[in-house]
């Protein structure tokens, strides 16, 4: 099997940052026909809206529709502005690295917006009634809860998944994205899902499915970019120039395709009417549960972990300048993982009417989940062999290292919780919120940042980040925050659930509801101060990426040639 080492390149851009990376072709005009059925596209669909928003007598789809028409006639405008200007002109030897800096930019701002919701509503919990307005629908925990989870899950690391994917995708494969335009559409597009999704969330618009809370016009919008999104990923690797398809492109792949599968199946629906918000689920009782499950354990798994681990191939590497420690080992983990994550949903159903065979399949699948993911774990902090110095003098490889570290922690603990008599205690408890964030916070949020500081001087070419020490102090507030926050979450959800399992002689429970709610207090306020610490060390992070944006650009050349690409070489 062969090895990944790096090596260095050059690379020149024009005046739109499209940068060439490979052997200079003509220029030709962008394909007129991928905007002519775009115009045409939005146009149908703007029509669509308009119609729907005028025949409605719902108030909620009618807000929702408004957002769809607005959103329709600003891009026709802008369509017919680009067609005018000739803007659609675009040279296949240069890659398109425009759509990933505003990728970049969206991912900072949605991680601003969704961490600062998650603080507001970790203070709801601390109090209650200080923080509690029956007036205002909108501002109460049941709203802000799923805007902030779709908030960071959607919005701040879809928006990172997406960026990076079509970074690695088109230096792994030495092809610029496939689609035209198609590529701007997927941006442009997601945003547009993100904000549907929230303002529906604030108006009571959500099928109370977690993670899943977007009600069906919604969810058919998600579907439209979704397989426009694999499209220009597919059309990428199809048109590559090199022959080998690096495994970080096998893991994005695998996350595109069955968070396709599994947002279809989940939300098949039947709306109470074509101009109304509202949907009837396609399954019920027991089965509804089950799919739900399905849906929300593999978000988790090909969401927040195989498209991470994407990011972990690409970035750990090319950050440490080293290869990665086993391509094989790589492979087997890739496939171990595809094949045995797809199993594990109904171990969120323990104690519950699901089938008891049901339920033990799924916690004999995640216990198996402990090999392939700490070979992974593995292999990526065996990556900086040779080069554990790097961890004294580079904060973000520092930073990397640690997310490698919660990773392992958090898929150690799953499966661990996963187990019947251990989840007798955890399950509806803290226990599980402090497990979600150290995988959140912890994996999905260093890694993340970890990317962010690799690829800022790089599409804006510059020599570094406008400040080391503001990356410093980044990766020191943020885990000390997570610690506070897993921790503070632990205590509070094994206390919980002892409290909950505390009889009198009698026979009688205990310990009252409001008795086990009043004695996590403290771990309440622990938690928001975990939170506002990880908060700001994000906001740290935008400032210092505004701050390096807007330094003065140096010489190409120099820059990128610091910019490498992972090329096979032959085994040990």
């Amino acid at each position: 099997m062969p090895e990944v080492a790096i090596t260095g390149t050059e690379a020149v851009t024009n005046s739109r940052g499209d940068v060439r990376n490979m052997p200079t072709q003509s220029r030709t005009a962008g394909a007129p026909g991928d905007v002519t059925w775009l115009f045409l596209s939005v146009g149908l669909l703007t029509l669509l809206a308009l119609l729907g928003t005028g025949m409605t007598e719902d108030p909620a789809f009618r807000l929702q529709g408004a957002i769809l028409l607005a959103a329709g006639v600003a891009s026709l405008a802008a369509l017919t502005i680009g067609i005018g200007n000739d803007r659609f002109r675009s040279d296949p030897s240069r890659y398109a690295d425009g759509v990933i800096r505003a990728g970049v930019i969206a991912t900072v701002f949605w991680g601003l917006v969704g961490m600062l919701v998650g603080v507001i509503a970790a203070a709801q919990l601390a109090w209650p009634n200080q923080l509690y307005f029956p007036e205002h629908g909108w501002t109460n925990f049941g709203r802000i809860r799923p805007l902030h989870t779709s908030g960071v899950i959607f919005a701040f690391l879809g928006n990172a998944l997406i960026a990076t994917s079509f970074w690695v995708v088109q230096r792994t494969c030495k092809a610029r994205l496939f689609g035209g335009v198609l590529p701007w559409f997927v941006f442009w597009g997601y945003q547009l899902f993100i904000v549907l999704a929230a303002v529906g969330y604030l108006a009571g618009i959500t099928q109370s499915r977690e993670y899943a809370e977007p009600e069906w016009l919604t969810d058919l919008w998600l579907t439209v970019v979704w397989v426009a999104y694999l499209l220009v990923f597919l059309g990428t690797i199809w048109k590559r120039k090199e022959p080998h398809i690096y495994v970080a492109n096998w893991f994005y792949l695998a996350f595109i395709v069955t968070i396709a599968i599994l947002h279809i199946v989940n939300n098949l629906a039947i709306p109470v009417g074509l101009t109304e918000a509202r949907s009837y689920s396609a399954f019920a009782g027991v089965q509804d549960a089950l799919t739900q499950w399905w849906y929300g354990h593999n978000a988790v798994g090909f969401w927040l972990t195989t498209g991470f681990l994407g990011i972990m191939y690409y970035f750990v590497p090319k950050r440490a300048e080293r290869p990665v420690y086993s391509y094989r080992l790589s492979i087997v983990h890739f496939w171990s993982l595809i094949f045995i994550y797809i199993w594990a949903g109904p171990h969120h159903l323990h104690y519950t009417a699901l089938p008891q065979w049901a339920q033990t399949l799924g916690m004999t699948f995640s216990v198996m989940l402990w090999m392939p993911s700490w070979g992974g774990m593995i292999n990526g902090l065996m990556t900086l062999s040779g080069a554990w110095d790097k961890l004294r003098t580079d904060p973000v490889i520092r930073m990397m290292v640690v997310a490698i570290a919660f990773y392992g922690m958090a898929t150690f603990e799953g499966p661990l919780m996963s187990i019947r008599t251990v989840n007798a205690l955890s399950h509806y408890t803290d226990w599980t919120v402090g497990h979600v964030h150290s995988g959140a916070l912890g994996w999905n949020g260093l890694i993340t940042f970890g990317a962010i500081y690799c690829l800022v001087p790089w599409l804006w070419k510059k020599p570094e980040m406008y400040s080391k020490a503001a990356i410093e102090w980044h990766f020191w507030i943020a885990t000390t925050g997570i610690v506070l926050y897993i921790t503070s979450m632990w205590v509070s959800g094994i206390m919980e659930g002892l409290m909950w399992r505390e009889y009198t002689p009698d026979g009688f429970l205990a310990n009252s509801f409001i008795e086990t709610v009043s004695a996590k207090h403290i771990q309440n306020v622990i938690r928001v101060l975990g939170g506002l610490m990880f908060f700001s060390g994000t906001a740290i992070m935008a400032w210092n990426v505004w701050k390096t944006i807007r330094m003065a650009a140096t010489d190409t050349k120099t820059v990128l040639s610091s910019t490498i690409e992972p090329q096979l070489l032959p085994a040990e």
